[in-house]
């Protein structure tokens, strides 16, 4: 009986640092299009990276193809439209991207005011990206948005993407400011010219690599 007792005991015990481990654990919803998605079959897609790396709970609503400004409502609450890829929860923090099919696939990467405006203001306050922000840090979690990585100049079909890519992005640094909450990972210095390694086969979708890279700056700013 003092053995059933002990062992009985030692159960509990464990059970209930298990479920404190549990309660303790970083909760992280991952958000956005295909730079997140992208080397999933590897293993080497972001959230899965981002689990391994911070010890974390890691929930992925990224979808391929995914865009702010995506309008059929069946497909986009399935997670087309990135601003109805979040689920309500307890998470710690939110990591999202988006905004490059609405600029590639919208208008070409050219004559985009009016698509930029749209997605956010040139004061970061207004638009689909701050509204998006605004509602995860509502429930309390921190937010990192992640840019996009940059051509190494190797003949990218979105080579000519590269100046409202930019002003996108600079207008989500702006954003990020205004709030202590909030965090953008830029990776625009992290390809180096020349260097296809970054880059999957269609050179605009990162490869192993690349998703490892941006992950590690991702979780340098969550450590921060």
């Amino acid at each position: 009986m003092r053995r059933l007792l002990a062992i009985l005991a030692l159960f509990l015990l464990v059970s209930q640092t298990a479920n404190a481990d549990a309660r303790d654990q970083m909760r992280v919803l991952v958000m956005g299009d295909s730079f997140m998605t992208s080397n999933g079959s590897a293993g080497y897609a972001v959230p899965t990276l981002l689990a391994q790396k911070l010890g974390a709970k890691v929930k992925s609503t990224a979808v391929a193809g995914a865009r702010f400004g995506y309008k059929m409502p069946l497909t986009g609450a399935l997670g087309f439209n990135i601003s109805k890829q979040y689920r309500k929860d307890t998470w710690d923090y939110v990591v999202m991207n988006g905004g490059g099919n609405d600029l590639w696939l919208g208008c070409g990467c050219m004559r985009c005011k009016k698509r930029l405006n749209n997605l956010i203001s040139p004061d970061g306050t207004k638009g689909y990206i701050p509204t998006a922000v605004s509602r995860a840090r509502r429930t309390g979690a921190k937010v990192i948005y992640v840019g996009y990585l940059r051509s190494p100049g190797l003949g990218s079909p979105i080579e000519h993407c590269k100046k409202v890519g930019a002003a996108l992005e600079a207008r989500i640094a702006v954003m990020a400011k205004q709030d202590p909450g909030v965090s953008f990972v830029s990776l625009a210095d992290m390809v180096p010219f020349g260097d296809r390694s970054y880059h999957g086969a269609d050179m605009i979708h990162p490869s192993k690599k690349g998703s490892a890279a941006a992950t590690n700056r991702i979780v340098a700013a969550i450590r921060q």
